[in-house]
């Protein structure tokens, strides 16, 4: 894709860090987001409305959810039964979405636009740093024309960029990703909360975890807000609770058995019952403290 005009939707924690790397690697990016004070620093031109990017060559939405995305693009697909747009629209779907809904969502976008605009799913993961950082990894369901068509483009923001089959396999790809993250931070949050208690060092814990079998990325990452129960958000953890739920109705429509979601899941909407969701997915740890019981009493041994 040459490096032509480019549309964006959601300039929030994750979605202002990529906007901006897509601008600064030499695209004309032009973006739209609820509130004003996303564009302070930002290099970017600012859209009034979604439907004023129609004619941009790749328009990308990084919203919570779908149902977010379909409310904005309301006008958008409104403009484009008027008037389709150029041959080749791509619109790129950044969230972490439902597989089915986003396949769904690509045919009413293909009605809409008379066939000229194809929907993408590319979610990615490696959080605000990784947005920060343009190192982000890149999930894509799309053919592989439109893939290699748009690999230039998403390396802009990450490091890792895969295809992963047609659209609705990013999608899937990033599910398989928040089982694997939820989880691991469930049973690292879960370690934390007996080591404590049991008159451990969280920290020294990790640090000899993570010279083992159990080191991993995700203990790397979220191990330090784990261990000092630093819960300010660099995404809230009631997404996990969505993005768990994918995971169950793509494993049902499979037959696929998927018992650590299915634990995992609940244990997330504990979180949201204790109104823990807008903070940080190392919160967890404060859900599971939430749950547990004083420790028993020491018996009398006279």
């Amino acid at each position: 894709m040459a490096r032509t005009r480019v549309g964006f939707i959601g300039l929030g924690l994750m979605g202002a860090p990529m906007a901006s790397n897509i601008a600064k690697a030499g695209w004309n990016v032009t973006a739209w987001n609820r509130s004003s004070a996303a564009f302070e620093g930002l290099t970017v031109k600012r859209a009034a409305s979604v439907a004023e990017l129609r004619d941009e060559d790749a328009i990308f939405f990084m919203l919570p959810d779908l149902p977010y995305i379909e409310e904005a693009s309301a006008d958008l697909l409104e403009s484009w039964r008027n008037e389709p747009p150029k041959q080749g629209t791509a619109v790129v779907i950044m969230s972490s979405v439902s597989p089915t809904a986003v396949s769904l969502f690509g045919e009413a976008v293909h009605k809409a636009s008379g066939g000229n605009a194809v929907v993408v799913d590319a979610p990615v993961s490696g959080g605000t740093e990784g947005a920060r950082s343009g190192s982000l990894a890149i999930m894509v369901g799309a053919t592989q024309s439109r893939f290699d068509a748009l690999k230039p483009l998403l390396e802009t923001m990450g490091t890792t960029v895969r295809r992963m089959g047609p659209l609705g396999s990013g999608s899937l790809a990033k599910a398989c990703n928040q089982l694997i993250v939820g989880t691991t931070t469930a049973a690292l949050a879960e370690a934390a909360e007996l080591a404590e208690r049991s008159g451990l060092d969280v920290e020294a814990l990790y640090e000899v975890l993570s010279g083992g079998l159990a080191g991993s990325r995700v203990l790397d990452n979220v191990g330090p807000r784990l261990s000092a129960k630093d819960y300010a958000p660099t995404g809230p953890a009631k997404f996990m609770h969505k993005d768990l739920a994918f995971v169950l109705t793509s494993a049902e429509a499979v037959g696929s058995a998927v018992p650590m979601a299915s634990a995992a899941i609940d244990l997330y909407a504990e979180l949201k019952r204790q109104g823990l969701g807008d903070q940080d997915l190392a919160v967890v740890r404060q859900t599971i403290a939430n749950l547990s019981q004083p420790p028993a009493a020491t018996k009398n041994s006279h």
